[in-house]
């Protein structure tokens, strides 16, 4: 076991859940009563970088669990175009870490001034972005030191599950949240999935994953290059298929994250015409697990974050301060 600040971060996410969970629950059933008054036709999400990747499972989480189209917010719409969208009966869901980037900011206050009922998903709950928003949903993930977000992306995850288990009244996956951290723990002890000899001299990456997976994929790719400065891209397995899947006869790694739900059959489809025509692939999953098939991605991210610090350290790298990266990015 290592002793890297991102190795240490990602293994508090279990304990920081359960302690979200619990403090969240009073503000998930008010802030859900609100939600079914309000009865909002669409939901969009404000976020940039590892809370943008939240917000790709938050899309297909809400659009899945309760029938209401998701879009992400283009931030030079407002940032540099100044237009402001019309956003009556519109959610709007904020999400950052800092509550301080000077673009999260401004986009938010358009939104609002736009209409839209806004939640700020945040980790400093006294920011200037939780007084910009109409409700506050704490992410509650403690100082996150390391430059590579792990413990407050997980409690991202999380806190936007549980808000969709009270809203939808989805009693099953608000059971199976309680679950999660224990589960997550238990995956900590577990042997690595994604190891040096996987990724030694690799310079190009393709992650695949469908649906929930590719939401995740999305942070797998970031991390990559975060922390291994490794090339990597990241697509739907479906999508991969149409014209990308020629990148699989190059030298390349393809990572397959492997998610147990209703997706999973088309998923094995595509990512087994892939391994046909000769790709070097590495699949992570996380099956042997009884949580509820939203959650489990969860886990995988959980042993994707302690794999790739592992890898970073073997390699000489430093996992807590890329290079050339800051906490709190500010940009227009």
């Amino acid at each position: 076991m290592t002793n890297s600040i991102m190795a240490q971060e990602a293994r508090q996410a279990a304990t920081v859940i359960a302690d979200q969970l619990k403090q969240n629950k009073p503000v998930c059933d008010a802030l859900a009563e609100t939600l079914r008054t309000l009865q909002p036709s669409m939901i969009m999400m404000i976020a940039r970088g590892s809370s943008d990747h939240a917000g790709v499972f938050a899309k297909y989480l809400y659009e899945v669990e309760l029938g209401i189209p998701v879009c992400a917010a283009a931030p030079s719409v407002s940032g540099i175009f100044n237009k402001q969208l019309n956003l009556k009966n519109a959610l709007v869901i904020v999400i950052s870490q800092s509550g301080r980037s000077p673009d999260i900011l401004h986009q938010a206050k358009f939104a609002r001034q736009g209409g839209a009922y806004t939640v700020a998903l945040v980790n400093d709950e006294s920011s200037p972005l939780a007084s910009i928003c109409d409700a506050v949903l704490p992410i509650r993930a403690g100082k996150e030191q390391a430059v590579a977000a792990t413990k407050s992306y997980l409690a991202s995850l999380s806190a936007l599950l549980q808000l969709c288990a009270v809203w939808s009244e989805n009693k099953a996956l608000e059971a199976s949240l309680a679950d999660l951290p224990a589960a997550m723990q238990a995956v900590c002890e577990q042997p690595p999935q994604l190891k040096t000899e996987h990724l030694q001299g690799v310079q190009n990456c393709i992650v695949l994953g469908r649906a929930f997976g590719y939401a995740i994929s999305r942070e797998v790719a970031l991390k990559l290059k975060e922390v291994l400065s490794i090339h990597a891209e990241s697509f739907s397995s479906a999508e991969f298929i149409h014209g990308p899947v020629t990148l699989a006869e190059k030298p390349l790694l393809i990572v397959d994250l492997d998610i147990p739900d209703e997706s999973q059959p088309y998923h094995h489809t595509m990512s087994d015409n892939v391994r046909q025509r000769g790709a070097n692939m590495v699949k992570m999953d996380c099956a042997n697990t009884t949580l509820h098939k939203r959650v489990v991605p969860l886990l995988l991210m959980q042993r994707f974050y302690l794999d790739i610090e592992q890898v970073a350290m073997e390699m000489g790298l430093d996992p807590d301060t890329p290079p050339g990266l800051n906490k709190v990015t500010e940009t227009v």
